[in-house]
């Protein structure tokens, strides 16, 4: 049976039903972001080191970091060993010794990207 809730106490139980509903909301999608962030970070790393052959420094400097704010959070997903190389490898670059021809890019970063943009899309809308 319904709670009976008298009409002046009506906006204050709504209030707390909606609050209520919102930070459950927001903890779903913070685990989301998690889960997705880290998720990305492996994807990154395996890309990084079955499209380049080295000593595997590159692929192993990728990391990852969540922040949250009050209405807000957001993983970010970064190389903390070599910080400036990720865009070069990507896009392409010019020689190291002045050369005319540049060295094109390797995409490995842009598919793991879309991947994570569309399951964390999906998770939000589970949440929701």
């Amino acid at each position: 049976m319904a709670k009976k809730i008298p009409v002046d106490r009506l906006a204050a139980e709504i209030n707390k039903i909606l609050t209520e509903y919102g930070e459950e909301v927001q903890e779903n999608v913070d685990e989301a972001a998690q889960r997705v962030t880290k998720a990305g970070v492996k994807a990154v790393r395996a890309n990084a080191n079955s499209t380049f052959d080295g000593t595997g420094k590159y692929a192993k400097g990728w990391k990852s970091k969540f922040e949250t704010g009050r209405l807000s959070s957001q993983g970010i997903i970064y190389n903390g060993d070599l910080p400036g190389l990720p865009h070069l490898l990507e896009h392409g670059h010019a020689n190291r010794n002045g050369g005319r021809s540049p060295t094109p890019g390797r995409v490995h970063i842009e598919p793991v990207e879309q991947k994570i943009i569309e399951d964390f899309e999906k998770a939000v809308k589970k949440a929701i």
